[in-house]
């Protein structure tokens, strides 16, 4: 099984809900594309967080230091982003694909982030953080999925929510919330590693 997590937009978590899937399934882990951060990049942020010795983090097919819109990132370092030097890597075991920003963010001049799940084959994670504005991201990017036939598989609720938001979110999604994230006081391995266990995603994924 692949599963592409993806947000509805930048920061709402898609990094913490990766690491919580990975360590859960025991999968493998694979960022394709890194915009910023390349002393702190999400893989080794996922590696820092999960506790099971099966997972296998994979190398990214492009790293770029500039924290922007990969397109960007990548024109600012005289380079152009080609999907077919994207390459899902060979696994036995599940992958967990963590997507960069929210489902349109552009990789160059006619691809963009989304395109990945599609082109590796991947069920998609949507990730939603609770902030002012994320009822309309959520159904805008619900929507766009569902348009396109990408494969949803569920919805990640990162932060605590209003019950009526949540409500008029998932009644509109008609997926499955895979998980929900409350605020954490601290993120950590132990923390990851017990909230994992306790959402049983073996059974509700596979």
């Amino acid at each position: 099984m692949r599963l592409f997590v993806t947000g509805i937009g930048t920061d709402v978590g898609k990094t913490l809900a990766a690491a919580i899937l990975t360590e859960a399934l025991e999968a493998d882990y694979w960022k394709p594309i890194q915009s910023g951060n390349i002393q702190t990049e999400d893989a080794m942020t996922v590696w820092s967080l999960i506790s099971n010795n099966r997972t296998h983090i994979h190398k990214e097919a492009y790293s770029f230091r500039e924290p922007a819109s990969p397109h960007l990132a990548a024109a600012l370092e005289n380079t152009v982003i080609d999907m077919d030097a994207v390459k899902c890597p060979a696994t036995d075991k599940h992958l967990v694909i963590e997507g960069a920003g929210g489902i349109l963010v552009p990789l160059n001049d006619k691809d963009f982030v989304i395109d990945l799940a599609k082109r590796f084959d991947a069920e998609v994670i949507l990730v939603i953080r609770n902030y002012l504005g994320c009822i309309n991201h959520s159904l805008l990017s619900i929507d766009y999925l569902r348009q396109h036939h990408y494969k949803l598989k569920g919805l990640v609720l990162n932060g605590d929510f209003d019950a009526d938001v949540k409500r008029i979110i998932c009644t509109h999604a008609a997926v499955p919330v895979i998980a929900e994230i409350p605020e954490l006081p601290e993120i950590n391995k132990e923390a990851v590693k017990r909230y994992a266990e306790s959402l049983h995603l073996q059974e509700v994924l596979l």
